[in-house]
């Protein structure tokens, strides 16, 4: 089963951002994913990668994602033709 880890910058203080992206995602995919591992960092750092590609990079996109946007991202790999109610608008 697929695994999501977030790497996140513990000094930029983005752990309770990671935790709470981890906690929907854990909601959202509960049978879908075997895990969600919180991962601190280097500084600055803010990526999310699902069985180890990248999926979400701060560095690349220029800002976090709107949960929306990883939940889309996710289910577009883990479960393409799952619908996600309000997250699909």
């Amino acid at each position: 089963m697929p695994r999501v880890e977030i790497t996140y910058c513990p000094r930029c203080r983005w752990l309770l951002r990671a935790a709470w992206m981890t906690q929907e995602l854990l909601t959202t995919f509960e049978r879908e994913l075997t895990e969600v591992a919180l991962r601190p960092g280097p500084e600055g750092i803010f990526e999310i990668t699902l069985d180890g590609e990248t999926i979400w990079s701060r560095a690349a996109e220029g800002r976090f994602p709107e949960l929306k946007e990883l939940k889309q991202r996710v289910r577009d790999r883990v479960a393409p033709d799952r619908a996600l109610g309000h997250s699909d608008r």
